[in-house]
């Protein structure tokens, strides 16, 4: 097992190179949320030749939509949706400086390639750890596409989100390598 490491972000260029598939991390700092019908928008707005509603550029993404909010709780529940559902707009968003994605699932070769050439990271929430995630929220705000409820865009302040590098930007991918460690551990 690997050693924690702690990330405030933003996510500088050094910090995104010296990640790789596997390592633990606990992230902390300002993030944003959106799920497929934010990201369908924000990439409209884009090839339209428009401003996206937030600046992309530097900023982590986490694939979710949380939960009714319990009276006195900052958010509801937020586990992480299946990363796949954003792959036909995550390389665009990443080539206009998107940093870092968290979700859950295997990302297709163009979201890895894009990765690669911008230096992007892919990290994996636990599914099933909702309530959990939701304990790391410190604050939330909804800062566009109110109308589309759940999947409107947010702006989160977590503090030591515990995730897993999926994939790195030297081509790490856990969903690759992932199953033959495991098999060595239980042999």
């Amino acid at each position: 097992m690997s050693e924690i490491k702690y990330i405030t972000l933003p996510l500088d260029d050094e910090t995104a190179e010296s990640l790789r598939a596997g390592d633990i991390v606990r992230l902390s700092g300002k993030i944003l949320v959106g799920r497929d019908a934010a990201h369908k928008r924000i990439v409209e707005a884009i090839n339209s030749g428009e401003e996206p509603p937030v600046p992309i550029s530097g900023e982590v993404i986490y694939y979710a939509g949380p939960a009714p909010t319990p009276p006195g709780a900052v958010i509801g529940p937020i586990g992480p949706t299946t990363s796949g559902r954003m792959d036909p707009y995550a390389p665009l968003l990443i080539e206009k400086g998107l940093r870092g994605m968290i979700g859950k699932g295997k990302r297709t070769q163009a979201v890895l390639d894009a990765m690669k050439v911008h230096k992007a990271v892919y990290f994996g929430a636990t599914g099933g750890t909702a309530v959990l995630l939701a304990d790391c929220v410190k604050s939330a705000e909804t800062i566009a596409y109110e109308d589309l409820g759940p999947e409107a865009v947010l702006r989160l302040e977590v503090e030591a989100m515990p995730l897993t590098v999926i994939a790195d930007c030297h081509g790490g991918n856990l969903y690759e390598t992932g199953p033959e460690e495991a098999r060595k551990l239980i042999q």
